[in-house]
């Protein structure tokens, strides 16, 4: 991008420069330059979901399309073409883990929610390799509540409240115990235990009550009050059956954490200087307070309150020698001083003024003493990138500027200014919201009525600067009647790709910034800017040159890959590689190692749970070598950060939902389209068979004709030695395993769960080998159909946890990687003839298209049935074109 320059010369007139104006020896260009570097090297990512509901029960699927775009371009990313999403639980724990292909930036999936999972606050977390190098703080990560009321048994509802004794927090948690019908569960046994910041803190057994509740109290001794922990509670019910539940305690007290921004980052002497003030609660959101300040000798200077969400702003005019204390009244009555930042002497001071609806408006404020020493800079980047600079003389203590908003890109802009010695001293949040910079997509054909069942025909139609555009969207029609959208609290593709994704930390309620353009909403948005966790840039790390390098490459596609040692470790160069799999068919790569030992099996394509068998030779055919495979180390589980949106009480949260979903997923049960887990009664087994330890054997471990064990296998050198004679009726010709009764057809061979065929026995290491499982009648070999038509054996090898092995046979590995998800498809039924009785259709996913593509008349057509429940539907169109031009709609309507 061209970089811009403006002066802002005498009496507050401003005036462009051209960019000739650099000097190659400028070591402010060289500083820019530097950046400009970096960033063209290492593009960022952005990742949206478009999820088809704001919350799910326990039988639900979770289904959703992700949109990927360039961070220097706002285009649909070339970057990356796999994408990982997490499912994770309150335990920060991944439950689920998705690999999927990217296309130009798009992809999508779902998550089957089985009965196996317990409610809670689940967070859906995606990336890619890419990304980890920026961090995690810039991954999509939204917390959803997920209910159960189908498999559940219990249901839980939790009261707490707080005091303090001296430096103590204490707690005290109520927690009552229902079954579905709102019955409690009286004189039942609870054992417990709480942990906070996963130190256990108490631990007990109570009774419940008539009432069903129980009474657990704790002490916190951690100095800090925003902690966070959980209480896991284990009912015993009638029959002595055990129910564990996890409740959050998301806070030990109801304190209320309050920090001060000063604009530009400093507070100078003489100099008026805006102040962000925050006031968040120990729950994570924001609270209002209201508050004094004063100088140090007791004095009020000025009164305030915060206005949006616990979030506003005071001008302070610094006076020399003086020090301020902001003195804030909290909810209870009780005061909290909190000091403001000493002034500086001298200094520089940025003041922005964005609620304006077409201009930005900038003030820069300069002490005397550092008046006509030159010229400051201010730095203005969009996405990492540098989009403008303009430079002011320092000859008049006050300069404004005046930015045209039509020619500002939409997202965040990260405002620096510099001294005239190169030196950042002020920097500032602005975001603009400018509608060029997205696409128009309207719903057409669209009625305010329509009937149970009925047929919904629809068109969209796209236009971006009020031309036909292609665009790939996504739509997900819901009941609203049952499903009570959240508006402000929504995660879309706006507050993903141009806010959530550049600021740390949590947003509370982030589509309420995009609702309207309002000059009440701008100056929500600006008071969020002014005081919100900073964004990915830091200039110190620009100037002193310690800019992180990239750690984990873009994927391009799936791969195994690794390096080929002798058993002394050192690298065998042109070595030979052969990669081969059954999976799907017989599949068989060849390759050569390169100077340093590593070998690369690239542009792949397999699903999940596929396995491949890896054999390696030197360049004399040599077996004896030692295979390691590339492993990428996975991506740890930071804390939830969207504390504000962790419910306790999930199932009161969205108990209409969760009735009404336990009514149609017993339905689904009874026409056998849903399966629930059974648990059994726990058995004791007095004698147990010996069974083949981390066998495959597709029968069960242990079933085999025969089984031969490691200790059979110390006196031979191969495994065509280990096994003549051993097996009745098992012969061995020319390294081949032949069932004598079997017509001369070999027997196949399965090493850790692969088909290696039947020349490969003595390929394997006798003393890697923990059981030969020998399959030979027809009942143990049918499940293997042809494949085991002459016999089968079942090789298993020894395993790390049992003798210290890090890694398969010399010259043989076994590897599984992870593959790519296979998609399932929204099930959309077609009601062609509404008289026809057929099963009630209760469905709160009413129509899910993750793909839908606009063509060159900037239109798409879809259509679909309604169920059987009415109510007032909603439509939710989410999209993106080339451009990177993003769209949301919604729209509704009513069934009858």
């Amino acid at each position: 991008m061209k970089t811009k320059y403006i002066y802002a010369c005498l009496f507050l007139l401003v005036c462009a420069l051209s960019s000739a104006f650099r000097l190659a020896d400028d070591p402010f260009e060289t500083l820019l330059k530097k950046l400009t570097d970096y960033n063209e090297e290492n593009p960022q990512e952005k990742v949206h979901l478009h999820l088809d509901k704001p919350y799910y029960a326990i039988g639900d699927n979770i289904w959703f399309k992700a949109y990927v775009t360039d961070n220097s371009t706002n285009q649909l990313s070339k970057i990356s073409n796999i994408l990982y999403v997490d499912l994770i639980n309150e335990n920060d724990s991944v439950k689920r883990q998705l690999k999927l292909p990217l296309e130009s930036g798009l992809s999508w999936g779902d998550f089957k929610l089985t009965d196996t999972l317990p409610e809670g606050n689940y967070r859906i977390r995606a990336y890619t390799q890419w990304m980890r190098n920026a961090g995690p703080d810039f991954f999509y990560d939204k917390t959803i509540k997920i209910g159960n009321a189908w498999s559940n048994k219990v249901l839980t509802s939790t009261k707490y409240t707080y005091s303090k004794t001296g430096n103590e927090d204490h707690v005290n948690a109520v927690i009552t115990f229902t079954d579905k019908k709102g019955q409690p569960y009286a004189e039942a046994s609870v054992n417990y235990i709480v942990q906070l910041k996963d130190k256990t803190v108490e631990r007990g057994k109570a009774v419940t009550n008539a009432q069903g509740a129980v009474t657990i109290s704790f002490n916190s001794k951690l100095s800090d009050s925003f902690v966070s922990g959980k209480i896991t509670a284990t009912l015993t019910l009638p029959g002595k059956e055990k129910i564990v539940k996890t409740i959050p305690v998301k806070a030990v007290s109801d304190a209320v954490s309050v920090q001060l921004f000063p604009e530009s980052g400093n507070l100078v002497e003489d100099l008026p200087s805006r102040v962000g003030i925050k006031a968040v609660n120990s729950s994570g959101l924001g609270e209002n307070v209201s508050g004094v300040i004063a100088d140090n000798d007791g004095a009020e200077v000025l009164t305030f309150k915060t206005t949006h969400l616990g979030m506003g702003s005071f001008v302070l005019n610094p006076q020399p020698g003086k020090t301020y204390t902001a003195k804030i009244k909290l909810k209870d009555g009780t005061v909290q001083n909190v000091p403001l930042p000493k002034a500086l002497t001298t200094g520089y001071v940025m003041t922005v003024n964005n609620t304006d609806s077409n201009k930005v408006n900038v003030k820069l404020l300069i002490s005397e003493p550092l008046l006509n020493k030159g010229e400051m800079k201010l730095v203005i980047q969009h996405n990492n990138a540098v989009s403008t600079v303009l430079k002011v003389a320092t000859i008049k203590q006050v300069s404004m500027l005046a930015l045209n908003k039509k020619d500002l890109p939409s997202g965040i802009l990260h405002f620096t200014l510099f001294t005239p010695d190169n030196i950042p001293v002020g920097e500032r949040l602005i975001f603009i919201n400018n509608s060029a910079d997205q696409m128009d997509a309207e719903l057409l054909n669209l009625k305010k009525t329509y009937g149970i069942r009925e047929n919904v025909p629809l068109e969209i139609s796209a236009k971006d600067e009020g031309k036909p555009t292609i665009g790939s969207f996504s739509v997900a029609v819901t009941n609203a009647s049952i499903i009570a959208p959240d508006a402000d609290n929504e995660s879309n593709i706006f507050t993903s790709l141009l806010l959530s994704s550049d600021l740390k930390g949590y947003i509370e309620k982030p589509n309420q910034y995009f609702r309207d353009n309002s000059k009440q909403t701008r100056e929500n948005l600006d008071q969020l800017m002014l005081t919100q966790g900073w964004s990915r840039l830091l200039w110190k790390d620009v100037m002193g040159n310690t800019l992180t390098k990239p750690v984990f490459s873009a994927e391009k596609s799936l791969k195994v890959s690794g390096t080929v040692t002798t058993p002394g470790g050192k690298p065998i160069p042109n070595g030979k590689v052969t990669i081969f799999s059954n999976a799907g068919g017989i599949f068989m790569l060849d390759t050569l190692t390169d100077a340093k030992g590593h070998f690369n099996f690239d542009n792949l394509t397999f699903g999940d749970s596929t396995k491949f068998v890896v054999q390696a030779r030197n360049a004399k055919d040599k077996k004896f070598v030692e295979i390691s495979i590339d492993r990428v180390p996975g991506q740890i589980v930071t804390k939830n950060k969207n504390t504000g949106d962790i419910e306790v009480n999930v199932n009161e949260a969205i108990q209409s939902y969760i009735i009404k979903s336990e009514n149609y997923f017993d339905d689904l049960t009874k026409r056998g389209l849903l399966e629930r887990s059974h648990t059994l009664d726990q058995v004791n087994i007095v004698q147990q068979k010996i069974q083949a330890k981390n066998s495959a054997n597709l029968n069960g471990a242990g079933r085999a004709d025969a089984i031969i064990r490691a200790a059979d296998l110390s006196y031979c050198t191969t495994l065509s030695q280990c096994l003549q004679g051993r097996v009745a009726g098992l012969v061995i010709r020319d390294g081949k395993a032949f069932l004598i009764r079997n017509n001369n057809i070999p027997m196949n061979i399965v090493l850790d769960g692969t088909s290696v065929g039947v020349d490969f026995l003595d390929n394997i290491q006798s003393t890697d080998v923990e059981t030969i499982e020998v399959l030979k009648s027809g009942s143990n070999t049918a499940i293997y159909g042809s494949q085991g038509a002459g016999g089968v054996l079942i090789i298993t090898t020894k395993r790390g946890g049992d003798t210290g092995y890090t890694r398969y046979a010399p010259g043989v590995v076994t590897t599984t990687p992870a593959g790519y998800y296979a998609v399932r498809q929204f099930y959309s039924p077609k009601y062609d003839n509404p008289q026809t009785i057929r099963a009630a259709d209760k469905r709160t996913t009413v129509y899910w298209n993750p793909h839908l593509t606009t063509t060159t008349t900037g239109t798409a057509k879809f259509n679909f049935y309604n169920t059987d429940e009415s109510g007032t539907y909603r439509v939710v169109i989410e999209g993106i074109n080339a451009e990177g031009h993003p769209a949301r709609k919604v729209y509704t309507y009513e069934v009858k």
